[in-house]
């Protein structure tokens, strides 16, 4: 991410900015509160280079192939080949070196993608920023800005570089990064402080990788990259090496304690074999044999391949994984807690109706985002008061307001919050256009939107007056007003009637935004604030729709078919909730929808939360706290909890969840930056997707976990029966070394990219406290593992009996061995379902991967030093299909045991 530029000494131009006022600042960055031109961002950019920070470097290719031999079993392996040498079995040293070798090249490969491919997928997480250009807004990546850039800020952004605050509104900032402070920093702008004051009291500063916790600023950036306080300290925040994933861990510690377990065993029988006369340097290769039989070696890299493909995977049905303990947590979830807009809904609101008190309602043609349509009253065009009322609303609409609009290059620019671009789009096609209408009545202050505050508020000059302009919730509003406007005049406010009007069009799906005016006197040195909203006229109500996404409904429904509850959390008002409701099927009436007021009045009472949020699904007109409240009420029900969230104020709740998931599109950087999972696509259709493939991600891996531990346990099943019955050791050392990385060396990544089983979202979810060793898995591992070391042991007790020699009774019992393992990858496609059910061709990989396998093993017999290494030598057909028909009984007492349990 970091080039040539991004250490450049030329990085912070403005020696302490906190020290000078923002007028000085600005003029030694050679810009202005307009922003810089374009031709100037490009020298700029040229001269500094791109507002980025060195990423943690990956271990290179070298490094990687190195630390394929950090490993106990590659160390004893080294023994092995020294012995070896000592005892003048200079073939068996060599042989194993070269095992050694191609085992570390093949983890290298294996590796190396797998990180590749997670880099990929974390360079698809780019953070946007709004910067004013000649005047202009514009969103671009904040790797394009430079020092002198106006960055604009709201609650929810990630601060894109260091910036001297040129305004500060309510601007409170999560420095935590930088200062360790888990208080949040209220800003003020007009403030200069002394040169040498703390990081932590520079109050008129905004820093990069900080969060906005709430409130809007703007602010001037005075250094980028390197040159920024993160920058200088990015070494020790960013380099830190990244954790492992739990499974992974679980599996470490496995394969470490196999291996205590293995060298115990080692022991035991290295007494057992030296009681019995055996010479040392064969006990020594004994233990050798069993420490290459048993330990799952390769399992951890194994996995680490398996999850990155079901990475990629999840990417490719539009979700990024930011932490990888979220693909193992996805198959455990009970209750998937989900916004409605833009996650449910397709997030194109559109205004479709006006209301004026006591009036019929009023038609906003045309659709989508284009500003292209007629308002029209029921009697067709709007008369003269008509006109001067449908003009005042348009005029709180588009001053109330936050987001863009504008024409640039032939096309429509659009920036901003959904409803705000409504508005701004209502107003253009009543001809109240927002560049002229700002431009006529300056603002003057404002009170921007947050959640928990459900309105907005702009303090404009009009006519030489102060006039604030409110939107909001309804019942936000009419608290602040005293009187509703009318074709006819102003009235004395009837709060039931417009009520009553809201719920009417709020019950047909529409979104209800209620519009208000009025004047507002700040007294010397007063700020504005909610408190001055009083005495206000009620202007008027705009219905929005924001249709239901049409794969919703059959998500919801494919989620129910998974065990997975659905339930809605929206800020909307109850009557919209529950229309969007009953056409997911989640809510028939009223009853079944939760208000925040109801919960408020439960905060004392956690037992009347939870009766409260476990016999209802639908949660309306819900503040950002009581979306915590939700999310841990359901928790204490016994649900393991998946919630989405698209605002800073979402990241307690997001937090809080087993699984947190955020917004690519409408979600801001706090959002994102706290969730597990980031839905690119904003849609609950691919949160579903998400959990599917969760399920088959973790169903591969506990296909490689079984398909590495039977194996292994069936080695050494073979090895335990021989030493105890007196016979040779059935296969050496380097013969088990081939049989390793011939057959798992193909087989176990063939395995990973098992497709899935097609039912993944008809079974119930599973238990977070189940372990990866479940009942199941160990019958199945018991079980393949003493039919395939069993009948390896009958079949070399038998040749020896034949007459054949030892090294002929191996050559047999090792061609046997990968027959087995080629066959027993089959059986590890599925748990549950019949082989025969489940075509190899779905999977080629893995069907040429077997084929491979044998055919290297059969072409190994036949090439002049290998088979003389591996003491092996070519067999009959007659004597392959023997063997093949042999291997044929592990499949069929698996899928017995497959059948068993179907039918219990």
């Amino acid at each position: 991410m970091a080039d040539r530029h991004a250490g450049s000494t030329d990085s912070t131009p403005v020696a302490a900015p906190q020290s000078q006022t923002a007028v000085a600042v600005l003029e030694a960055l050679h810009s202005s509160e307009h922003g810089l031109e374009r031709q100037e961002v490009s020298v700029r950019l040229e001269r500094y280079g791109p507002n980025s920070l060195p990423r943690g470097k990956p271990p290179g290719l070298l490094r990687i192939f190195m630390r394929q031999f950090a490993s106990p079993l590659i160390y004893v392996l080294g023994v092995a080949a020294l012995v070896s040498l000592l005892i003048h079995e200079s073939s068996d040293a060599l042989f194993i070196a070269a095992v050694l070798l191609v085992n570390a090249i093949i983890g290298t490969v294996q590796e190396f993608s797998a990180q590749r491919a997670a880099d990929a997928l974390q360079r698809l997480v780019v953070t946007r920023c709004r910067v004013l250009r000649v005047g202009e807004i514009y969103e671009i990546d904040a790797e394009e800005l430079v020092p002198g850039d106006i960055v604009l800020l709201e609650s929810g952004d990630r601060v894109p570089a260091d910036l001297r605050l040129l305004q500060s509104r309510d601007l409170e900032i999560d420095e935590s990064l930088l200062t360790g402070e888990s208080e949040n920093v209220l800003k003020h702008a007009e403030q200069i402080l002394p040169a040498d004051s703390p990081l932590g009291d520079r109050v008129n500063m905004a820093f990069a990788g900080t969060l906005v916790s709430r409130g809007r600023g703007r602010g001037v950036v005075v250094a980028t990259g390197l040159g920024t306080e993160l920058g200088r300290i990015a070494e020790a925040v960013l380099g830190r090496p990244p954790t492992k994933p739990p499974l992974l861990l679980k599996m470490e510690r496995f394969t470490h304690t196999v291996a205590a377990v293995v060298a115990l065993a080692a022991l035991l029988m290295g007494g057992v074999a030296l009681g019995r006369g055996m010479p040392l340097e064969e006990i020594f290769l004994l233990a050798v044999a069993l420490a290459v039989s048993a330990i799952p070696e390769g399992l951890p890299v194994a996995l680490t391949v398996a999850l990155a493909i079901s990475m990629r995977r999840m990417a490719r049905r539009h979700v990024i994984v930011r932490r990888l303990v979220a693909v193992e947590s996805l198959g455990s979830c009970t209750f998937i807690a989900t916004d409605k807009t833009g996650t449910l809904t397709v997030n194109q609101l559109t205004v479709q109706r006006l209301l004026f008190a006591g009036e019929p309602p009023w038609e906003v043609t045309g659709e989508g985002l284009k500003p292209e349509g007629v308002i029209l009253t029921p009697r067709g065009t709007p008369d003269p008061a008509q006109e001067a009322l449908l003009e005042q609303l348009c005029r709180a609409a588009v001053l109330a307001n936050e987001g863009l609009l504008a024409r640039r290059d032939d096309d429509w620019t659009r920036q901003g919050d959904a409803v705000d671009i409504a508005l701004l789009v209502m107003a253009h096609k009543a001809g109240i256009i927002q560049a002229e209408t700002r431009q006529a009545f300056p603002e003057l202050a404002s009170l921007p939107f947050e959640s928990e505050r459900m309105f907005a508020a702009s303090l404009n000059q009009v006519d030489g007056r102060s006039l604030a302009f409110v939107k909001g919730a309804l019942e936000r509003l009419l608290p602040m007003c005293s009187q509703m406007a009318t074709p006819e005049g102003p009235r004395p406010l009837d709060a039931e009637l417009l009520e009553r009007q809201a719920r009417e069009l709020a019950s047909q799906g529409f979104r209800v935004i209620a519009l208000a005016s009025g004047p507002v006197e700040l007294g010397e040195g007063e700020v504005f604030s909610e408190e001055h909203l009083r005495e206000l006229l009620l202007i008027g109500l705009v219905g929005m729709i924001d249709p239901l996404r049409p794969e919703a409904k059959a998500a919801v429904t494919a989620c129910r078919r998974a065990g997975i509850e659905v339930g809605m959390i929206t800020g909307d008002h109850p009557a919209t909730a529950l229309a969007i409701a009953r056409e997911l099927e989640l809510a028939q009436d009223a009853r079944q929808v939760v208000t925040g007021s109801e919960l408020r009045q439960t905060e004392d009472d956690p037992q009347q939360l939870d009766r409260l949020v476990r016999r209802s699904r639908v949660f309306a007109r819900v503040e950002p706290q009581q979306k915590l409240d939700i999310v841990r009420s359901l928790q204490r029900s016994g649900h393991f909890v998946a919630v989405s969230g698209d605002g800073a104020n979402d990241a307690p709740a997001l937090r809080a969840a087993q699984v947190g998931v955020a917004m690519g599109e409408s979600g801001t950087d706090v959002a994102r930056q706290t969730a597990d999972l980031i839905i690119t696509d904003d849609n609950f259709a691919s949160l579903v997707a998400g959990v599917e493939e969760g399920r088959i991600a973790y169903g591969n891996v506990r296909k490689v976990i079984f398909l590495l531990i039977s194996t292994g346990a069936a080695e050494l099943v073979l090895f335990t029966l021989a030493l105890f019955t007196g016979l040779p050791l059935p296969l050496l050392a380097v013969q088990l070394l081939w049989l390793n990385l011939v057959t798992n060396g193909i087989q176990d990544v063939a395995l990973a990219f098992e497709p899935g089983e097609g039912d993944e979202l008809n079974r119930p979810p599973r238990s977070p406290r189940e372990p990866v060793f479940n009942r199941l898995m160990v019958e199945r591992v018991l079980l393949s593992a003493a039919v395939i070391g069993g009948l390896a042991f009958l079949l070399f007790q038998w040749l020896l009996a034949q007459g054949y020699s030892v090294d002929e009774a191996r050559n047999g019992t090792l061609l046997l061995m990968v027959l087995f393992e080629n066959v027993h990858v089959f059986n590890s496609r599925s748990e549950t379902r019949s082989l025969f059910r489940h075509s190899p061709l779905r999977n080629p990989l893995l069907l040429f991967g077997t084929l491979t396998a044998q055919l290297i093993h059969i072409g190994a017999m036949y090439t002049p030093g290998i088979r003389e290494i591996l003491r092996i030598q070519p067999v009959s057909p007659q004597h392959w299909l023997q063997l093949l028909g042999l291997t044929l009984s592990v499949l069929v007492v698996m899928e017995l045991h497959k059948w068993l349990r179907r039918w219990r």
